[in-house]
């Protein structure tokens, strides 16, 4: 590898070290004031370092942004002490009503309600404030009740690059999330 271009990626990992949040390549260049084909460049070289054996760290892709992160061998031995406050863990019922959220979003506290069988109210206010839900709009029927979706947040405490990277429904799970008078 060139001088110029070890530089560069040096000076790539460094800000994604440094950086708390997942940065597109756009951003990464604009911070780094470099080209977004040196930037590029500069990620498979990471990439290709990372994916040596005694590398403990990959770069992630998470809501369309990248990361430095442990690798996904070791996260269940480090995640309890270096997790973040965020992830605390949520309670049976905070994990039911996030993942009817993420499966069938955008969906409104009364969707909610009619799939989980209880009222929601305190569990989306929980999610809410844990910033794992949003609303994102508004249904458009009498009434026009908000509709909840999943954030980055979710996105990053799943390590999931986009809400279709979700592990797939079967056909029961499925069933579970309809909404009754809709298939």
């Amino acid at each position: 590898m060139e001088a110029t271009l070890m530089k560069e990626t040096a000076l790539i990992e460094a800000i994604l070290y440094l950086e708390t949040e997942p940065l597109d390549e756009s951003g990464l260049a604009r911070i780094a004031g470099l080209s977004r084909e040196t930037v590029q460049t500069a990620l498979e070289a990471l990439k290709t370092r990372y994916e040596q054996e005694e590398s403990g760290v990959e770069l992630s892709r998470i809501g369309g942004g990248i990361i430095v992160s442990p690798k996904k061998e070791y996260w269940e031995t480090l995640k309890e002490r270096y997790g973040k406050k965020n992830e605390a863990r949520l309670s049976r019922a905070a994990m039911e009503t996030l993942s009817i959220i993420a499966y069938s979003q955008p969906i409104t506290r009364s969707e909610i309600e009619s799939i989980r069988g209880v009222q929601a109210d305190t569990m989306i206010r929980l999610l809410l404030d844990k910033e794992l839900i949003r609303e994102t709009g508004k249904k458009d029927i009498p009434g026009k009740p908000v509709q909840f979706g999943t954030t980055k947040e979710f996105l990053k405490l799943f390590r999931l690059e986009s809400i279709a990277d979700l592990p797939k429904l079967n056909e029961r799970e499925a069933e579970r999330f309809e909404i009754e008078g809709q298939s």
